[in-house]
């Protein structure tokens, strides 16, 4: 079960889902989706300073996306519902110049 943003139509922003048996019950399964989406929505993982998004604590969260106005294999992250490009997503990483990181990719309808 999946609930996603619409922008122009198209699912964008904010997507989210959750694994379960056709033969479980669907209104318990519409319960952790909403409770996935609210722990979602309730952590910021960006924020502005000086008008330049920034890297809010030492974790990120986010989707993996392909970026179409890029030529080539470049990604387009999605945090926080917005679009972040490599470009961008590197210079805010730029801030821990020097820090040591550990990358965990994730399946979407893994429970975070």
């Amino acid at each position: 079960m999946d609930a996603f943003e619409l922008r122009d139509g198209n699912p964008s922003g904010y997507q989210c889902e959750i694994g379960g048996d056709p033969e479980d019950d669907l209104l318990a399964l519409l319960g952790r989706l909403v409770e996935k989406l609210r722990r979602m929505l309730s952590v910021k993982h960006l924020t502005r300073e000086d008008h330049e998004p920034q890297i809010a604590e030492q974790t990120v969260r986010g989707r993996i996306d392909w970026d179409d106005s890029v030529a080539g294999h470049t990604p387009l992250l999605t945090i926080d519902g917005q679009e972040v490009s490599w470009e961008e997503f590197g210079r805010m990483l730029m801030t821990f110049e020097g820090w040591q990181f550990r990358l965990q990719i994730v399946d979407p309808a893994d429970e975070p």
